[in-house]
């Protein structure tokens, strides 16, 4: 027999653990289904600074260790697995986690979305140790600084254009001979001074050292002459997008071209009544952990709301029916 939740969350990370708190003690006795990286994207970063109310830094770990506890200490019910399918067509939602089924009369999805990365080992070796998916986050770390940025897209010209206010230099590689970014973008980076351009050319291995861990150089291969170039760096900015976890909801939930889930403007409200979404899966713009911890926040409110709305509109249907 599967078990019936008020709220259920799906996704560990800042957006889901924030959503199950707030969830948890509006009483409504959530469960969370924490996915096979629990606490997600911060689970790869070292050092947090930018998150209120550390004066010093946290690691991400540590700081995805601590929403955990504070979850399950207000009384959410923490399930291990990930999600395979859902169907919201029912009441109550069903959803199915390595082949088990979970019933939930409303769902908050803060399944986040995840970097495309290079794909190299030493990419994940060096990963929270100059290796990065975020300049916004890991930027300030590199002051000074001479770093590179991988991508040739707006999110990459966005970030390139960023790092020059911190770091010393600023190289783009990319793929082809042409930026794929907006006009107004290419034209700011191209502005730049302090951006440098690495034409036809992709990173084919992150060079480091072992202690302390940190990057120190990457090979670049040029694709038209097939040359190997070692650029000494400090970080590798990897900004070749994101993709939203949500494979899962295809054909269950309205979602944009790239699979950002959406939402009615200033809610956690999806089109489907009683469907919540919060954090990354639905922000492809900010990505970060404060804001998708707000929304988690906002996601548990407007389901807390929407159940009281439900039982209130249940208990008048009964009253009537009894006349």
């Amino acid at each position: 027999m599967s078990r019936l939740y008020d709220v259920l969350v799906l996704g560990s990370g800042p957006a889901g653990y924030t959503a199950a708190i707030y969830a948890a003690r509006a009483g409504l006795e959530p469960g969370l289904i924490s996915g096979y990286q629990p606490g997600g994207q911060l689970t790869i970063t070292t050092e947090v600074e930018n998150y209120p109310g550390f004066r010093e830094a946290i690691m991400g770990p540590d700081l995805m260790d601590r929403m955990r506890e504070q979850a399950a200490h207000h009384g959410t019910e923490l399930i291990n697995g990930e999600v395979e399918r859902v169907d919201l067509s029912v009441r109550p939602f069903r959803v199915w986690a390595d082949g088990t089924l979970y019933e939930a009369r409303a769902l908050i999805v803060a399944t986040g979305a995840s970097a495309r990365l290079l794909g190299l080992p030493s990419e994940q070796a060096f990963m929270g140790f100059g290796v990065s998916a975020c300049a916004t986050c890991d930027g300030p770390f590199f002051k000074g600084r001479r770093v590179m940025v991988v991508g040739g897209g707006d999110t990459a010209m966005e970030e390139a254009t960023y790092l020059t206010r911190l770091c010393a230099e600023v190289t783009v590689v990319h793929r082809r001979d042409t930026l794929r970014a907006s006009k107004i973008m290419q034209e700011r980076a191209f502005k730049n001074p302090k951006i440098h351009f690495l034409w036809d050319s992709e990173v084919v291995e992150v060079l480091g050292a072992e202690s302390p861990r940190k990057v120190t150089a990457v090979r670049v291969k040029n694709h038209k002459t097939g040359a190997i170039t070692e650029h000494p760096i400090e970080a590798l900015f990897v900004a070749i997008g994101h993709q939203p976890n949500t494979g899962f909801l295809k054909g269950q939930l309205p979602m944009d071209e790239r699979g950002y889930l959406r939402i009615e403007p200033g809610t956690a409200r999806t089109e489907i009544p009683g469907v919540f979404a919060a954090g990354d899966v639905a922000d492809a713009v900010y990505r970060q952990a404060v804001t998708a911890a707000g929304s988690g926040c906002m996601a548990a409110i407007d389901a807390e709301r929407w159940l009281h709305e439900q039982e209130h509109a249940e208990a008048a249907a009964a009253a009537q029916s009894k006349r």
